[in-house]
């Protein structure tokens, strides 16, 4: 069997004589583009040898024509075969992938393409139309939530995939939060129109009722589900139409002509309507442009020239008013050329977007370190996007985080797992360096010490003319990447003791790429507990242990990350009292605890000092103070997991002349573990989970009645075309395995999302039971 290989060219390639030439016609008002096709009897498309771009061609034109962005969605909308066509139709790639066969750019992991979906975000760069695209294809999967965060941090534009059959789903709207968040301008592209039940109006209608947002239509398509062969530009008029030769056809082969009335009347109304209505909601959200409607066009808004309305929708959209909506079938090569020209038109370039930060560094370098890979080979790859100044191979770079400097070896251009050497990156741009040992994600990379502390002193003035040292300032230069915590863990053992080094390396790497894992030891048992974001999270982790590092390790059985809170106030008193060599370390201390109320949950300790304290206590103290209070609440006096929503104040101190700081902090800490949290009362908390559940309506009272057994609560319950959505809260401990038993209630048709919502307070019962089951007595 004939199998056809995707190579990445650094170097030109020269057109084979074998290739056919391409003919392009162009008339006034049609516009037909045709290519011809090799023979292939696989499902492969293909372009000639000749037509693939070597990278080393990307262009590297002025900052206002590069567009860094991100495909976000929900799992399986399309994003990863979005980004492959992307690539195909710029010329980058010759043959276009398929998720389902596994021989896409942007998913090169094994364990990506086994399952089919994406888990690590992959960045590409290639150009279209004279402008240079930096693209992030990040995941969907709810596990892999902080992939998109730290994504989002970098990036100036998004585009958000739908899938037109069921509108906005459960991690749409976790990645629209993102995004707001980082208040990133989007285009929301409605994707799979070929999809049978897919419903143009009814996504534009989820749209603007759960994301809360306002939806300017661009285009309509013609034809739905199986009819779908084109689309209309309300904008410019235009009929975009494919005509696909054979089931192999490529998508390259499309006709563009202006929309007449006499080719659809029912279409051209439509259209009109479309437009009109487009023009009203942009004249309400662009002072601009409603002048310029009132002053020339009132009479007739078809004399509206489609480049001034252009304008006014990108100025609407890089404000955050509203969102553009494109529609197409990435899969069947629809819709995605006019996709990218609506990147380019309406997305903004890095010098559009304003950050604080760059006031200070003026033209020196000003970098964020976004993503850290490890390369059997060459080492950490370290992904940055460079504010500022301009990167070059073989420079010094100094790492405000990790307050030391680095040499960088190696700048390269980032096309999913291949990499090209170049020689320098300007500003606006994203790109891997080799070379940094200690720089990880969310770290704020300069050109030099001298320049951090210059530009602190800048942000110093800006903030008022006070004295502030270097390192308040400096965590206002570059935010980093919020990190949520995890929910699961499970121990972890190497085959042999002689393999622990190995696994504790593997870990080390593993960490430094993920940062929602985390990796702690057991004190009582020195156990290796390995903390993920959800059972896919781990089983991932575990995986690529195994196949990159070589090691066969043993998971114990997954266990919930619950958290323990206090349901009193109460005041106590502890002596510490001990002479070590010649000195008397002596610290009396009186703590009173009391439980917070609050909305948002946070495990650290608010500490709080009565007037008589403040008024005696120096200031270095309260450092020792303080820390002693936190590594209290890092492990609970029940079962060991971290207390949360609490306020501390300290009542009085007494501290000997000769008290070293760690005594006062082991005083401090004994006093709140031993008897403040014991006499408050403990509580144990367990995470609560937002669960979807998308089902047919046959299997919807089954999907309920399991839901029930499992201390479920159902909060509503949607209609999404012929399916149910039933959205409810489960405590995450009654999940494990709910894939599988869902699965067979279903016969395989339902799918569900989970997404941490809160902690909640178990009943006495429930504790008791999980007390038991803890010490081994269940």
């Amino acid at each position: 069997m004939l199998r056809i290989m995707r190579k990445f060219l650094v170097n030109t390639l020269k057109s084979s004589s074998l290739c056919n030439e391409h003919a392009c016609f162009r008339k006034t008002k049609t516009r037909v583009i045709s290519v011809t096709q090799q023979n292939c009897s696989l499902r492969n498309y293909s372009s000639p040898p000749g037509d693939v771009k070597s990278l080393r061609s990307v262009i590297n034109p002025h900052i206002s024509r590069i567009r860094n962005i991100g495909i976000m969605a929900h799992i399986d909308a399309g994003k990863t075969t979005t980004t492959e066509r992307m690539l195909y139709y710029s010329g980058y790639i010759r043959t276009l992938g398929d998720v389902d066969d596994g021989d896409t750019v942007t998913d090169f992991m094994v364990q990506e393409r086994e399952r089919g979906i994406t888990i690590q975000s992959a960045a590409v760069t290639f150009d279209w139309k004279d402008y240079r695209i930096n693209l992030i294809d990040t995941p969907g999967h709810v596990d892999f939530t902080v992939e998109v965060e730290r994504c989002l941090r970098v990036l100036d534009g998004a585009v958000a995939v739908f899938d037109a059959s069921a509108g906005v789903e459960a991690q749409t709207l976790t990645v629209w939060r993102q995004a707001d968040k980082h208040q990133i301008p989007r285009i929301c592209f409605l994707n799979k129109m070929d999809k049978n039940r897919a419903s143009f109006t009814y996504a534009v209608e989820s749209i603007k009722q759960k994301l809360k947002t306002k939806p300017l239509l661009l285009q309509l398509p013609i034809g739905e589900a199986k009819t779908f062969r084109g689309l209309v530009d309300i904008v410019t008029k235009e009929q975009i139409i494919w005509k696909p030769t054979s089931d192999l056809d490529d998508g390259k082969n499309f006709e563009q002509k202006l929309l007449l009335e006499a080719d659809d009347p029912n279409l051209f109304q439509e259209v009109q309507d479309a437009r009109n209505t487009l023009i009203e909601q942009i004249a309400d959200l662009d002072d601009e442009f409603a002048e310029l409607v009132l002053g020339d066009y009132s009479e007739n808004f078809d004399l509206i020239p489609a480049d001034k309305l252009q304008s006014a929708i990108r100025r609407v959209t890089l404000a955050q008013k509203a969102v553009p909506v494109v529609c197409g079938s990435a899969l069947k090569n629809k819709g995605v050329q006019p996709l990218l020209d609506a990147i380019t038109m309406y997305l903004p370039a890095p010098n559009e977007r304003s950050y604080e930060f760059l006031q200070w560094y003026k033209d020196d370098l000003c970098a964020l370190a976004f993503k850290v890979l490890h390369d059997k080979c060459r080492g950490p790859l370290v992904f940055v996007r460079v504010y500022s100044g301009s990167l070059k191979p073989q420079s010094a770079v100094y790492n405000i985080n990790k307050s030391c400097t680095e040499r960088m070896s190696r700048l390269l251009l980032p096309f999913a797992d291949q990499q090209i050497e170049i020689p320098s990156l300007m500003p606006g741009n994203i790109a891997v360096t080799v070379g940094l040992k200690q720089s990880a994600t969310g770290d704020t990379i300069v050109s030099s010490k001298a320049s951090a502390v210059a530009a602190a002193r800048r942000a110093g003035r800006d903030a008022g003319g006070e004295k502030r040292s270097t390192s308040d300032v400096d965590s206002l230069l570059l935010a980093g990447v919020e990190v949520p915590d995890p929910v699961f863990f499970c121990t972890i053992e190497p085959p042999s003791v002689a393999k622990q080094q190995d696994l504790d390396n593997a870990l080390s790497c593993l960490q430094r790429e993920d940062p929602s894992l985390k990796v702690k030891l057991d004190p009582d048992t020195g156990q290796t507990i390995l903390c993920g974001m959800g059972e896919l999270h781990i089983d991932i982790i575990h995986d690529r242990i195994k196949r990159e590092y070589g090691i066969e390790t043993y998971l114990g059985p997954l266990q919930i990350a619950y958290r323990e809170t206090i349901l009193n106030a109460a005041q106590t008193t502890d002596t510490l009292d001990k002479t070590v060599g010649d000195k008397r370390h002596f610290v009396t201390a009186e703590l009173e605890v009391r439980p917070r109320l609050g909305e948002r949950a946070t495990t650290k300790p608010v500490v709080e000092y009565a007037a008589s304290v403040i008024e005696v206590l120096p200031k270095e103290l309260q450092g020792a103070i303080e820390n002693g209070i936190t590594n209290s609440c890092i492990q609970g006096p029940l079962l060991g997991f971290p207390v949360q929503d609490i306020d501390v104040t300290v009542q009085s101190l007494t501290v000997h002349p000769d008290t070293s700081h760690t005594m006062i902090s082991a005083c401090v800490s004994r006093c709140m573990q031993k008897q403040a949290l014991k006499k408050a009362g403990i509580q144990i908390l367990e995470p609560l989970m937002n669960l979807e559940i998308t089902v047919s309506e046959d299997h919807l009272s089954a999907a309920l009645a399991d839901l029930a057994q499992r201390r479920g609560s159902v909060q509503e319950i949607q209609t999404r075309q012929d399916n149910k959505v039933v959205v409810a809260v489960v405590p995450l401990a009654e999940t494990m395995g709910y894939s599988t038993v869902l699965r067979s209630l279903t016969s395989g048709s339902a799918t569900f999302t989970l997404e941490l919502a809160s902690y909640q307070a178990l009943n006495s019962q429930e504790q008791s039971a999980l007390l038991q089951r803890r010490m081994g007595l269940v």
